[in-house]
């Protein structure tokens, strides 16, 4: 049982309410979309293969709690729900961050599944499984990365429109495209229309770079 690993490194949650906490990240290889705005193509097909008890043992010396299963598109390989399970079964706290194209179900509901709704300047929000939304869980959470005015338009009607889907979870996050959208500007639209979300940089770009790899 095994999977293709691109990196894992000890670094800062960037994103998601969890940002700014130690964390695992455990970055898997390959993924089913190509974003226009994606920041980790290398991880498109670079990797090792390494089966559940090696990647555990990459995980261990760090002697951290909290462990994001991320990539590419972690749910592209057949066994991430296994190593899932796995590291759920070590009392471990799980985020899996995943592109929203794939059914969320397959991954064991204790799993905080971080749910990535494509937004029109990526190219791909035509592969939104909206399905995912009925099987969120309260611990669950949404985020949507805007790169313009049409992107946070689509995000706000999806809010709206999930709005019964989405009360039990935190706010749903608005995250800009890195350098492309202007945060004060997204930060404008968001006071005036007064929505129920939560804008937040990539923690990690500011504190170490957009180019900088293993944070």
């Amino acid at each position: 049982m095994s999977l293709k690993v691109n990196e894992i490194f000890f670094s800062l949650q960037g994103e998601s309410s969890f940002a700014g906490l130690p964390c695992v990240f455990v970055r898997l290889t390959g993924c089913n979309l190509r974003c226009s705005w994606c920041d980790t193509r290398y991880a498109y097909d670079e990797g090792t293969e390494m089966d559940i008890a090696g990647i555990i043992k990459n995980v261990a010396p760090f002697n951290c709690r909290l462990v994001e299963i991320t990539g590419g598109e972690p749910l592209a390989q057949q066994e991430t729900p296994a190593l899932i399970k796995a590291l759920l079964d070590l009392g471990l706290t799980v985020l899996m961050e995943t592109n929203g194209s794939m059914d969320i179900s397959l991954v064991d509901r204790s799993c905080i599944r971080i749910l990535d709704v494509k937004c029109p300047s990526s190219g791909e929000s035509a592969r939104n499984d909206f399905g995912n939304f009925s099987r969120l869980t309260h611990d669950d959470e949404v985020k949507f990365v805007v790169g313009d005015r049409a992107d946070y338009d689509y995000a706000k009607d999806i809010i709206r429109k999930f709005s019964g889907a989405l009360k039990p979870l935190k706010p749903p996050i608005i995250s800009p495209v890195f350098v492309k959208m202007d945060l004060k500007t997204l930060a404008g639209w968001m006071l005036q229309d007064n929505i129920n979300a939560r804008l937040q940089v990539q923690l990690h770009k500011l504190v170490w770079g957009p180019e900088q790899r293993g944070v």
